[in-house]
């Protein structure tokens, strides 16, 4: 009997039709990839199949695990199938692991949401070990843990009762290549152990060929027989004139940070001049996320200088250091989480503009056409959108006050190729209109090669050239 059955699936978002006539079967042990463009529907797939759907969507159509038919569950059922039966793993484990628990706790938890407590701490930390975390690192927070380490602990909760399926959604989409590997293989050694069938869902092509029974393609809500369309960045090379540095935006000295008793960096020392982009890149763990907070927090850091056009935020007042947050302003790497579900695009773009009390009329429609998206996309909201569409309204809101410096933590990594290649072209068309400077945080080689004036590499806490 297969392991997961799923015929003629139709989901819809108020009056629109997002998956239409999906069928697919996930057998026992196999590994089935699902791809395609940023909106194809490959999440409102991956969403409908654990009956995750937000509230408003409907899903019409045949589900079967097991035999057994999921279509139409309500959420009490769910909630003793979900874990169990059928697991996720998601793209985006910090948002998905509490930052208030140590991941010994959250295995823990996971283990007893469908067994019983007694011995649950020893299966937790069997399931720990088993995804290569050492036992001295059961009782580390999220924070504590690079993005490698903490897409192994998701693995181990969704692996706590041997599922029928597991649904892996881009689970390696911010990880360096060599993590990402070691990660896809674990997944699938896990899988075949157990039995459990694999659905991946991911961009990454090459990765999921060489290791899926079968390719399935999402097009506008159908499965098709096509490879998803797409283009690759064009690679550039950066002239001595285009990366000569007139004014510095961002200083970076001496700059060191602890945490837990660990040196996470060491010395770093950067500088990103106006309309210059800065590529920075490492391994999963190297310190890119940390450096990155220590110059948006914009206070006194633990060791070192941070400079912001020219003046230490150290030795600014606090209307000063408000100024300095207006100057640089983040685009994170996933803007579903960044995002407020509960308010349209309109009011996201604007928020910033109130914070900061600046004019806010006709200013949306600007910043909106700046990004390259039509005025009424102001009415939507984020789930409405598609990836690429989220990502353009995150910089929207990052570009509401006219920064001088946009921190961009791997802007394209979750998005297909197309979508992946018009974040590109327009980050680099904002710096040639606006002469807006950009530290951009990427695995992505092709993207850094295509926009960065220099790149740069943290290793062992210290930045290399």
């Amino acid at each position: 009997m297969t392991g997961l059955r799923v015929r003629g699936l139709n989901v819809a978002f108020g009056g629109r039709r997002v998956l239409r006539g999906v069928s697919f079967d996930v057998e026992p042990g196999e590994t089935v990839a699902l791809t395609g463009a940023s909106g194809a529907g490959k999440s409102a797939t991956a969403l409908a199949l654990l009956g995750l759907l937000p509230r408003g969507a409907r899903a019409e159509g045949e589900i079967r695990l097991r035999g057994r038919p999921l279509t139409g569950l309500r959420e009490r059922d769910w909630s003793r199938i979900r874990g169990r039966d059928i697991a996720m793993v998601f793209q985006d484990p910090l948002a998905a692991l509490s930052p208030a628990f140590t991941v010994g706790a959250q295995v823990t938890e996971a283990v007893r949401a469908h067994g019983a407590r007694r011995g649950s701490r020893e299966r937790a930390a069997r399931l720990l070990e088993s995804v290569g975390i050492p036992h001295g690192r059961h009782r580390a927070y999220p924070g504590e843990l690079s993005g490698g380490m903490r897409q192994r602990v998701l693995i181990a909760m969704a692996m706590a009762h041997r599922p029928a399926v597991l649904v892996a959604d881009e689970p390696t989409a911010s990880l360096d290549p060599r993590t990402r590997d070691q990660v896809l293989d674990l997944l699938q050694e896990l899988c075949a152990e157990n039995g459990t069938g694999l659905l991946l869902i991911s961009h990454d092509l090459e990765a999921v060929r060489r290791r899926a029974t079968r390719v399935l393609t999402l097009h506008e809500g159908r499965l098709t027989g096509a490879p998803p369309l797409g283009t690759r960045p064009r690679r550039k090379g950066a002239s001595q004139e285009e990366a000569r540095v007139r004014e510095a935006v961002l200083t970076v000295r001496g700059l060191g940070c602890l945490r837990g008793g660990s040196r996470v960096l060491d010395g770093v020392e950067l500088v990103v001049g106006a309309g210059e982009i800065v590529g920075l890149t490492g391994t999963s763990g190297a310190g890119k996320t940390t450096l990155l907070r220590e110059v948006l927090r914009l206070e006194r850091p633990q060791e070192g200088r941070i400079e912001v056009c020219g003046q230490d935020v150290a030795g600014l007042s606090r209307a000063g250091r408000r100024e300095s947050r207006r100057l640089v302003q983040p685009v994170f790497q996933d803007p579903w989480a960044s995002l407020d579900p509960c308010m349209t695009v309109g009011r996201i773009v604007a928020e910033p503009l109130r914070v900061h009390g600046l004019p806010v009329k006709g200013r949306v429609e600007e910043l909106l056409a700046e990004v390259e998206l039509p005025a009424e996309m102001a009415r939507r909201y984020p789930r409405a959108l598609s990836g690429g569409q989220r990502q353009r309204v995150a910089i929207a809101r990052a570009l509401a006050c006219s920064p001088r410096l946009l921190l961009a933590d791997e802007p394209v990594s979750a998005l297909d190729a197309r979508a992946k290649a018009g974040i590109a072209a327009l980050l680099a068309g904002l710096r040639e209109r606006t002469g807006l400077a950009c530290l951009l945080v990427s695995h992505d080689e092709d993207v850094l090669a295509e926009l960065a004036d220099r790149i740069l590499v943290l290793r062992d806490g210290r930045v290399r050239p």
